[in-house]
């Protein structure tokens, strides 16, 4: 699983695949998050898998990063060093060696404070790539775990060339009975989870490609 994430108040509900489809949207402003409709009539796609259609969870944003694609790329597949450029992000372990592709593995923790459903806790998530395109796309899925806690996630990722850069894409799923049970906090949570996700990534590559500290 990969989305769940510790926002602010940082609650992060995690859903593991990077699932990034096709837009047919414009490209939004430099620097901006352009979040989309929680349940989009068409979702993102990596190799013709996308998320989990039936979750009652789920969000797509998007952002445009001013920085090489091979940037962006390397920094969201270079999975060990997230910690770097994420501060929710406390540890992350690769599972197998050597290029980052189908069937590799990742296991990462996250911390998640109190709130009304579960107590303060530390989310142990695995994740493993199901389809990767080089430079285009992924989409990896897995539970994330906590004290009281249990989230299927599935999340795609899609990176395209635009016009200033890249337009990074991602959606994700979560199901679970903890996140079902309650699905406007578990979307809201989940949203601003994936939006802060991006700024992040949009600060460590535009910061690696103008050779300035983010």
């Amino acid at each position: 699983m990969s989305g769940i994430r510790s926002t602010g108040v940082r609650a992060a509900l995690f859903a593991a695949p990077l699932l990034l489809g096709l837009l047919g949207t414009a490209a939004a402003p430099a620097g901006a998050v352009g979040s989309h409709t929680s349940h989009p009539d068409k979702s993102l796609t990596c190799r013709g898998k996308g998320v989990d259609p039936d979750a009652l969870v789920r969000h797509r944003t998007e952002i445009v990063i001013n920085a090489p694609l091979r940037t962006v790329w390397k920094l969201q597949t270079d999975v060990e060093r997230w910690p770097s450029w994420q501060t929710p992000v406390e540890t992350v372990e690769r599972l197998d060696h050597g290029p980052f592709r189908k069937g590799s593995a990742f296991r990462w923790t996250t911390p998640i404070p109190p709130n009304p459903s579960t107590p303060a806790t530390s989310l142990d998530i695995t994740s493993t790539v199901q389809q990767i395109k080089r430079n285009s796309c992924i989409r990896w899925t897995g539970p994330a775990i906590g004290e009281g806690l249990r989230i299927e996630g599935v999340h795609v990722w899609n990176f395209t060339k635009v016009k200033g850069g890249v337009r990074v894409s991602t959606e994700e799923t979560h199901t679970g009975a903890q996140v079902e049970a309650d699905v406007p906090t578990a979307t809201k949570l989940l949203r601003e989870g994936l939006e802060a996700w991006l700024r992040d990534l949009k600060s460590a590559a535009e910061a690696r490609a103008h050779n300035r500290p983010h």
